[in-house]
């Protein structure tokens, strides 16, 4: 079975050009059902069908996520199809500003419940590599490209010293299965319940520190934001998040600089506007509980 005879097995198949490179994805139907395919090379087979695997098992669980159909490779194994459910529904930063404050901070928590389940869910008691290696493999050659290739900005070495006298704290941190992209353009909000959608973001394997996943929090969204985190700890924050939430927030920032400079140029204003206001967030890196959830 090849791609084309495997579209040919839908009444419909549409493609879906949004999005950031990666998998190819179509909207198909077939008999009155909806669903999402996504097309990966034949070289990304094992990663793919552990992102398949897990999903299936946060289904299983009760998660609001993508019912799991199929997954299977072509004859020549150059393809490989994962087929799941379609999702109906409004983009949640499409809907966020036209809800009131109230209403913002209420889909804000059920994101952080649904956070928190994902991270209960898939605990990693065992890895051949903690979490502080896993992590500066992958952020240290990002932070020397910034220091020989980035642009500088008043402010940029108060970030670049935090990051580098706060990565302490990263040592000894839990692990568990991400979701990679947890964002409100990846939560899709139908009949006023979230559901979790583009589960095949795969940083550090998809493995690391629960808290990690703030680093994609909307701060645009104030109320939304403080619902995540509010719901996520149940209303009792630790102390020891925000120093760490301020950590993989700004280092997230400061190293998509480089990114956006030859990958995405016309980010490039938007990255270095992010990487301002994180300035603002945390009064110039002097207070890790940024300037709205304080308010």
């Amino acid at each position: 079975m090849d791609m084309k005879t495997y579209l040919a097995g839908f009444d419909k198949a549409e493609k879906i050009k949004r999005g950031m490179a990666g998998d190819e994805k179509y909207y198909c139907l077939r008999g009155g059902e909806e669903f999402l395919l996504r097309i990966a090379d034949g070289e990304d087979y094992e990663e793919k069908k552990r992102e398949f695997e897990h999903l299936k098992r946060l289904g299983d669980k009760g998660l609001p996520v993508p019912k799991c159909i199929e997954f299977a490779k072509s004859d020549d194994s150059s393809k490989v199809f994962t087929l799941l459910s379609w999702i109906p529904g409004e983009e949640a930063e499409k809907l966020i500003p036209q809800l009131s404050p109230k209403e913002q901070y209420e889909l804000g928590k059920q994101a952080g419940v649904i956070l928190r389940k994902i991270h209960e869910a898939a605990p990693i008691t065992e890895d051949s590599k903690g979490w502080y290696e896993r992590y500066f493999e992958v952020i240290t050659p990002r932070l020397d490209a910034y220091k020989s290739e980035g642009i500088p900005f008043d402010g940029s070495d108060k970030i670049r010293n935090f990051i580098e006298e706060n990565k302490h704290l990263i040592k000894s941190r839990p692990l568990c299965h991400h979701h990679g992209d947890y964002h409100t353009g990846n939560l899709i909000v139908n009949d006023g319940k979230l559901w979790v959608i583009d589960w095949h973001t795969m940083d550090f394997d998809s493995i690391g520190d629960p808290w990690y996943e703030f680093n994609r929090l909307d701060t645009k969204y104030p109320e939304f934001a403080k619902g995540q985190i509010d719901a996520y700890f149940d209303g009792k924050v630790p102390d020891e998040f925000w120093r760490l939430f301020a950590l993989y927030f700004s280092t997230s920032a400061i190293t998509s600089i480089v990114w956006a400079k030859y990958w995405a140029p016309d980010k490039l204003d938007e990255i270095m506007g992010l990487n301002r206001s994180v300035l603002k967030l945390f009064d110039n890196m002097e207070n890790p509980i940024p300037a709205w959830y304080r308010k």
